[in-house]
């Protein structure tokens, strides 16, 4: 084992003590989970993000599969959301997401993931591989996975057929994304996988618990899955806020309304009690409808433009984090 690995588990950002701020984890992947992070950054230095790992698809699924370690993808669009703005940060950034074109074996490899496996492999340990990313990066938080294994996703997937409604099981992250149907139920595999226990401590130690944005199913539910990552987000004296997606995505939530993504989220925990429900007023359809069903989880709608001025279903980063500030201060206004 190299060296490095006697080297500090870092919690914050390089050089930073971390004391900005409430401590917030949270949780996705993908790019949802990158949105919520460039957001965060401006509001507090205590972050950690909780990544999915059940990805199957591209540079992940090959490393995945020809190296059996968790897929990196989802983990290095994090630990590039939290790069600051300066040229540092913006190099590395970019660095972290560049991919090869080639006609060869590099073909659509992205750097990141390329860098993180190296680490993984030279270290032996996960979570102190991505901790000396975040150091190399100046990370303003840290980056964990939701579980110690690889994932697999499982969907139970309603159509209508011929003869009436039908169910398909539909296997893989990559799968789940775009299946066309209406999810019913959501597995994993394994069914119990041993959590990430960084993940649980931060969870279990947080002031602020965030879930999603981001593909509401195959990365923001599926954290709900995981028993013991479950069980901390059930007992943590923190409080929660779900941030609701601009718009459905074409594949597992096309046609589902604000409302419909809430309650899917109750479906599946439907213990959890949420403190909060942010939602942007062009993509909710029924705010009555919204407020009451977030009220029935025990949460207060709020209503902030965090949407791109130019008119594409992306969140701006400030409007965003402004968002999550009045949250958190209680600043909720009328609905």
């Amino acid at each position: 084992m190299s060296e490095l690995s006697t080297g500090p588990a870092l919690r914050g950002p390089a050089g930073v003590g971390g004391t900005r701020g409430p401590a917030v984890v949270a949780l996705g992947g993908g790019h949802g989970l990158s949105a919520s992070l460039q957001a965060l950054r401006h509001v507090s230095d205590r972050l950690t993000a909780v990544v999915t790992v059940a990805d199957d698809g591209g540079s992940s699924g090959r490393l995945r599969g020809e190296l059996g370690v968790l897929p990196p993808g989802d983990l290095r669009m994090a630990l590039a959301a939290l790069c600051d703005d300066s040229e540092w940060g913006r190099t590395w950034s970019d660095l972290l997401q560049h991919r090869f074109a080639s006609e060869g074996e590099l073909d659509n490899h992205a750097m990141g993931n390329l860098l993180i496996v190296a680490l993984w492999d030279m270290l032996g340990d996960t979570v102190t591989g991505l901790d000396w990313v975040g150091r190399l990066l100046g990370a303003r938080g840290r980056v964990v996975p939701m579980a110690a294994v690889p994932l697999v996703v499982e969907a139970d997937v309603r159509r209508e057929g011929v003869a009436g409604p039908e169910l398909e099981t539909v296997v893989g992250q990559s799968r789940v994304a775009v299946t066309d149907g209406r999810i019913d139920q959501l597995r994993l595999v394994p069914a119990d996988p041993p959590a990430c226990p960084e993940a649980v401590a931060a969870v279990r130690e947080a002031d602020w618990v965030v879930l999603g944005p981001g593909s509401w199913y195959s990365s923001v539910l599926v954290h709900l899955l995981v028993p013991q990552l479950a069980e901390a987000l059930h007992a943590t004296p923190a409080r929660r806020c779900v941030t609701l997606n601009l718009s459905a995505e074409r594949g597992e939530t096309q046609g589902l309304t604000a409302t419909d993504h809430l309650e899917a989220l109750h479906k599946h925990a439907p213990e959890l009690r949420i403190d909060a429900v942010l939602a942007d007023p062009s993509a909710v359809e029924d705010v009555g409808e919204l407020a009451d069903a977030a009220a029935a989880m025990g949460a207060r709608l709020v209503m902030r433009q965090v949407r791109r001025g130019d008119g594409t279903p992306r969140h701006d980063a400030l409007r965003l984090a402004a968002a999550f500030r009045d949250v958190f201060e209680g600043v909720y206004g009328d609905v």
